[in-house]
């Protein structure tokens, strides 16, 4: 007889919020989608201490709180697609976070989603950086992030 999954199992897997970071030697933006993967949003930003070698408390305890079934890490891959040194510190964070954190970890490419993020918060009518406002910009990095893997995973 042939094992079937109970009705509504493949929806499971594909259920759960996901949890995406910009990282950054300053500060690390962070979003999350919603349970239903379908949307993203700005969640917050986390200082990160020189030299970012593991990962802040704060951050880990952010990701225990929303309980994600996946970390996505934004890697700042150069304009023509090669890895630099950002984007291997990037991805060494990343791993870091996956293993503190016990989640698997994604890598995404996120080449300009700082600009498309401070052009979302003009748009937006919020005025030129100041220090709070680049922790904003951030957030919302993580979020264009998100947003395009979000997308790119439903196809």
């Amino acid at each position: 007889m042939e094992e079937r999954e109970p009705p509504g199992a493949e929806d499971d897997r594909r259920s759960g919020r996901v949890v995406s970071l910009d990282y950054g030697r300053a500060r690390i933006g962070v979003a999350t989608s919603d349970p239903t993967r379908c949307l993203a949003s700005p969640h917050s930003v986390i200082a990160n201490g020189p030299p970012p070698t593991r990962p802040p408390d704060a951050l880990l305890d952010v990701i225990l709180q929303l309980r994600p079934i996946e970390i996505l890490v934004g890697i700042p891959l150069n304009m023509d697609g090669s890895r630099g040194e950002m984007a291997e510190e990037a991805s060494e964070f990343g791993r870091a976070v996956g293993q503190l954190a016990e989640v698997p970890v994604v890598e995404w490419d996120e080449r300009l989603s700082s600009l498309r993020a401070e052009r979302t918060l003009r748009d937006a009518g919020h005025r030129r950086q100041t220090q709070r406002d680049r922790g904003r910009t951030d957030a919302v990095a993580a979020a264009h992030i998100l947003q395009a893997y979000l997308d790119r995973s439903e196809a």
